[in-house]
Parts: C-alpha cells; sequence; structure tokens
C-alpha cells in the first residue's frame, strides 16, 4: 500500500481524487501546501499530487520543497494552465509528470502508477547499491 499526498484547494478536486485512491492506498488530503508541509514533516509519501495554483504558498513552492526534502518523492502537478511552456519549465523544476485541468480520472490514475513504478525501481536500484557496496 502507498501513501499518497493530496493537496488542492478545490473541495471537489481533492475529494474526488481521495475517493479515487483511499480504497487501495495510504492517502491523506490538504487544503493548503502550508497543511501539505505539515503532512510531510510527518511521513514520507510515495507520491504527491498537487494543483499549482493555491492561495498561500504555491504548488510551485511546494514541488520546490518536496524536491529539497524528498528528492525521491515523485510530484505530480496539477494545472488549469494549458501552456506546453508551462509544462516544460514543472518538468525541469523536477515535477514527474503534469496533468492539466479538467482532467480524466484515467489520466490522474495512470500517472500515479507510473510514478508508483518509477518510485519503486529507485528504491531497488538503493537497495541494490548498498547491497552491493
Amino acid at each position: 500500500m502507498a501513501a499518497i499526498l493530496i493537496v488542492d484547494d478545490d473541495n471537489a478536486i481533492r475529494d474526488t481524487l481521495y475517493a479515487l485512491f483511499s480504497d487501495d492506498h495510504l492517502c491523506h488530503a490538504a487544503n493548503t501546501a502550508e497543511e501539505a508541509l505539515a503532512f510531510l514533516r510527518e511521513q514520507s509519501y510515495d507520491v504527491v499530487l498537487t494543483d499549482i495554483s493555491m492561495p498561500g504558498l504555491s504548488g510551485l513552492e511546494l514541488l520546490s520543497t518536496v524536491r529539497q526534502s524528498q528528492p525521491q518523492t515523485p510530484v505530480i502537478v496539477i494545472s488549469g494552465i494549458s501552456d506546453q511552456t508551462h509544462a516544460e519549465g514543472l518538468k525541469r523544476l523536477g515535477s514527474f509528470d503534469y496533468i492539466l485541468k479538467p482532467f480524466r480520472l484515467e489520466v490522474v490514475e495512470s500517472s500515479v502508477a507510473r510514478a508508483l513504478e518509477y518510485g519503486q525501481q529507485l528504491k531497488e536500484k538503493r537497495h541494490a547499491n548498498e547491497g552491493g557496496a
């Protein structure tokens, strides 16, 4: 069972994503990036799903913090900005994936599945390197 942190100030989106993943995974939901940071101080997550535009700290600032504190954790950014340059910039900043609103649930499920697989590969590689050292 993976741990997923869902961050979105839109109750409907946050609740929909929580319902989508909570049957199979440990999920925490945060209304703000500040709330998400409190969760991140308490535990690590296998995937972080975050909106980009929120009051207070943005999803971009959250992405930056996760990249520094938990660099192995894939961060999937959800945004209403349909600009390829924006999406490429987020990837350069370390986002695992970029999902455009409005989104289909299958797209989010697929992205999270890829992120979990990626995270598992990183753990296996790290474990193999530690065992071989």
